[in-house]
């Protein structure tokens, strides 16, 4: 299976692609701009700034949305007014990266080093009544956080390692017993954004691989979306049936020419449902 490409070069380092219903489509990041993008219907792509580095956004319950921004959290309300929230750390060399919500409505998300220090980040959890706390400490590059249909699972990439990891998840303990749920091997790139199908399997952006992977419910690798880019970031299903897989690139670190599609937003028609996305319930 091979992705199209829909757009020019639109970002820098395109993130953080989720489709919801809720605003409408496609919304991702340009993440060292600090901008939020969405696609609009007619194909062009809206900009908009939201700080000096945009990692991720998820609708809110009620109209409006959560951001991870550089060292923190930010709020949207639906009349479109935003609040930043108190940064989370002082030390600038630490920056927010990749996160998702849980079914009880709290926004997670990761942070990493610049210098790609290993065990440097952590994942922070923003609860609907605003607490934040430390969900998981010890992690490198962490990306995508998405539940399986039956929210009892949890995923995200450990993109150093390679990895996909599950976790039990519960409404009293958060997340619990993680677990290698798949390996993704070295020379076929690194694990980065990933979405879940309504049908269990996982969909893997491939840093570095020009590719998604899909993995069965049981952490099977059985298809493959060859994507124009070598620095693939992350995926969503979404599109009027769900079923379009939507995929961003990036061109950071590589000179201008080096690949005139990377930073290209790309499509497949995958065959399978995606779900809508957990929101944040603050």
């Amino acid at each position: 299976m091979r992705a199209e490409r829909v757009t020019d070069r639109v970002t820098y380092h395109g993130e953080g692609a989720v489709w919801s219903s809720a605003w409408g489509g496609l919304r991702f990041v340009d993440m060292h701009a600090g901008d939020l993008m969405s696609l609009a219907a007619a194909g062009t792509v809206t900009r908009e700034h939201l700080g000096e580095l945009a990692a991720c956004v998820r609708p809110r319950v009620g109209g409006g949305m959560v951001a991870a921004v550089k060292r923190g959290f930010m709020l949207e309300d639906p009349d479109g007014t935003r609040h930043t929230l108190p940064e989370l750390w002082s030390d600038t060399g630490i920056r927010m990266n990749e996160g998702g919500c849980d079914p009880a409505g709290s926004f997670y998300c990761g942070s990493m080093s610049y210098s790609l220090e290993p065990g440097a980040g952590s994942v922070y959890r923003l609860s609907p009544g605003g607490k934040v706390d430390v969900a998981l400490t010890g992690v490198t590059i962490p990306n995508g956080f998405a539940f399986s249909p039956d929210h009892l699972t949890a995923y995200h990439a450990e993109t150093t390692t390679g990895e996909v990891r599950a976790y039990n998840w519960s409404v009293e303990d958060g997340l619990t017993n993680g677990r290698p749920f798949a390996r993704i091997p070295d020379d076929a790139g690194a694990p980065d954004g990933l979405t879940v199908d309504s049908e269990g399997g996982l969909w893997v952006a491939l840093w570095q691989g020009g590719a998604v992977w899909h993995f069965d419910s049981a952490g099977r690798h059985d298809e493959t979306v060859e994507v124009g880019a070598s620095q693939v970031t992350s995926c969503a299903l979404g599109g009027d049936g769900l079923d379009e897989l939507w995929i961003t690139t990036s061109w950071e670190g590589m000179d201008e020419d080096a690949e005139p599609v990377a930073g290209s937003l790309f499509r497949a028609q995958v065959g399978v449902k995606g779900l809508e996305p957990l929101p944040y319930a603050g």
